[in-house]
């Protein structure tokens, strides 16, 4: 189950008694607040909380940038000079806190992204609930063999069944010996600090995560990226989602220059110069490395 029975009384609750606000409202997010959107077997997202819209990002720029910004056309015009133009702080003045459920191995990976303010549940004081993410088999591929970082071919048939069939019963095993080692019911056991050093990756953990527009846009580009791991992805798209509808003038920006943008070293910007001017331009040539090249050849043939 996605959510207990508890958080769903709370989510019920809190949109059962809408308040009127001068604040600045988004209603596209008003349409997610507090719903969890189910992300993988048993993981979720859901918005908790959000500050400013499109005219909270306007309003920063023009008491930054005075007089000038005013020749601008429009909000939009101007939220896309920013975008384009890598302006940074306007977007910091909007801010978004999820609460997001997720397996561990996948909060491993997102923690890094430094530039939000995080609380996760804890394990030292409280005993984590019996679920696992367990793969569909979809989303089980063995290694790549040209990418250190990425998958291969789907596995198929025995082995695939072979593999689930490890996952399913290592983590029941594990989660068996946790609960055999806890100290509860007045038995004499192991703390819970280190009872869950036993626990496997796979487990799932919760944590309430807060972000500002700016940073979340980076966290984006990342990892709702095609060629980012697919466990992170969907929880990236599941929020890319929400900022949709929250500032559609700043994520359209977005999409436009950083989802299906491209950057161009100075190297590249020659090779493309030479091209126009009717030039054939091979790697050796170029001055660019055999992987510089293969990525210019993959968006510029």
């Amino acid at each position: 189950m996605p959510l207990t029975p508890d958080q769903i009384a709370e989510i019920e609750a809190a949109r059962a008694n809408p308040r009127q606000t001068l604040r600045a409202v988004s209603e596209g997010m008003e349409a997610h607040l507090y719903r969890a959107m189910p992300v993988l077997d048993h993981g979720f997202v859901r918005v908790i909380d959000y500050m400013g819209d499109d005219s909270a990002i306007v309003q920063a720029a023009r008491v930054s940038y005075g007089a000038g910004t005013k020749h601008v056309q429009n909000d939009e015009g101007l939220i896309r000079y920013l975008m384009r133009h890598w302006h940074s702080t306007p977007f910091e003045m909007c801010e978004l806190k999820l609460h997001v459920k997720l397996p561990v191995f996948v909060a491993r990976q997102w923690i890094r992204h430094r530039t939000a303010n995080v609380n996760e549940y804890s394990a030292r004081y409280s005993i984590l609930d019996r679920e696992f993410y367990i793969p569909d088999p979809a989303q089980l591929a063995a290694q790549s063999t040209v990418n250190n970082q990425g998958r291969g071919e789907v596995l198929a048939g025995e082995e695939s069944a072979r593999v689930l069939a490890m996952l399913k019963s290592d983590a029941a095993q594990m989660y068996d010996h946790y609960e055999a080692m806890l100290s509860q019911d007045g038995q004499q056991g192991l703390a819970r600090e280190l009872a869950r050093m036993n626990l496997p990756m796979n487990i799932y953990t919760q944590w309430y995560w807060k972000v500002d527009l700016h940073n979340l846009f980076h966290f984006l580009r990342l990892r709702a990226d095609p060629h980012a791991q697919y466990e992170i992805r969907v929880y990236a798209e599941a929020i890319a989602a929400c900022v949709r509808d929250w500032v559609p003038l700043a994520f359209g920006a977005f999409e436009d220059y950083r989802m299906g943008g491209v950057t161009l070293s100075t190297k590249a910007i020659a090779v493309l110069k030479r091209r126009l001017a009717g030039e054939t331009v091979t790697q050796e040539a170029s001055g660019m490395s055999k992987g510089e090249w293969r990525e210019f050849v993959e968006v510029w043939g």
